[in-house]
């Protein structure tokens, strides 16, 4: 049995640190929306036992630290299927340690592929279940599309679809450690937090420039030093008449969004001259 699928990538439109849990996790808020930027995934499942991967790059792990084999693991025990042996086939276009989900979205897509493949028909919030236990990240890059995210990762509530946009994401070449980081926010010393509120309502009012003045993360107010890397990022997206710019996740990847494409394409080539890593997309709000 095989089945393929694309795995596509999230951005915070907003991030926001409510509290710290009593298990060690974060209750976060944040507004997350689907891109174009996509990974490739192909599963195939025949009888045996266990899980083998090809990630297609020598530093992602190809054994049970990789999130496709955690998620595996996670279907086959919920649902008591057993007797087959997994193989995965892991075409990456997303940057890892970006700040995009690309892990997360990759589990994501094989507990869909075998949802499918293997016709249990368990609806996306029962896969939803079954994913924050693989990842915080992992509910949200089910179904994707433009969501608050709340809890740990857990809660979410589906919000009016972001305005077509074209978005410019450029990673620098460092990485931001994401336990580094959560290690120096201070809950209750958050001076400056996104305005959740007013980003959902531009959302219900279909104004793409009130989303994208109201984007905002907390993480970047706690980066170590020598990451202005960041800021040179945004600012060259915001003289490039992006309508805003922000860091993703827990980074470093930034992002701009982009009403006109003539201006996103500008962006993009000015920005790969400097960084690699550096892609042009969209947004996306069916998944399927």
């Amino acid at each position: 049995m095989k089945e393929t699928g694309y795995a596509y990538a999230k951005i915070n439109l907003s991030l926001d640190i409510v509290s710290k849990r009593d298990d060690g996790y974060h209750n976060l808020k944040s507004v997350m929306q689907t891109v174009c930027l996509h990974d490739e995934i192909s599963l195939e499942c025949e009888p045996g036992k266990g899980v083998s991967i090809d990630a297609g790059m020598p530093y992602l792990p190809g054994d049970e630290r990789n999130t496709t084999a955690k998620a595996v693991h996670a279907f086959f025990g919920f649902t008591g299927i057993n007797g087959y042996h997994s193989c995965i086939k892991i075409k990456k276009n997303i940057p890892v340690c970006a700040g995009l989900g690309g892990g997360s979205t990759d589990g994501a897509c094989v507990l869909r592929l075998l949802d499918k493949m293997f016709k249990t028909e368990l609806g996306y919030k029962t896969l939803e279940t079954i994913g924050i236990s693989i990842g915080s990240d992992v509910p949200f890059c089910i179904e994707g599309g433009t969501k608050l995210v709340e809890g740990r990762g857990e809660q979410l509530t589906s919000l009016p679809p972001v305005p077509h946009c074209f978005i410019v994401i450029c990673k620098p070449s460092f990485s931001c450690s994401t336990p580094e980081l959560f290690r120096h926010i201070k809950c209750d010393r958050i001076h400056a937090r996104p305005d959740t509120g007013g980003l959902i309502k531009a959302l219900e009012d279909n104004n793409p420039g009130g989303v994208a003045r109201r984007m905002y993360n907390v993480f970047e107010d706690v980066l170590p030093r020598g990451k202005q890397n960041i800021s040179e990022i945004k600012n060259a997206l915001l003289d490039n008449n992006a309508m805003g710019a922000v860091m993703t996740g827990s980074g470093p990847s930034v992002f701009g969004l982009f009403d006109i494409e003539e201006n996103a394409i500008n962006a993009y080539k000015q920005l790969k001259e400097i960084y690699p890593e550096c892609f042009l997309t969209e947004t996306i709000n069916d998944q399927t």
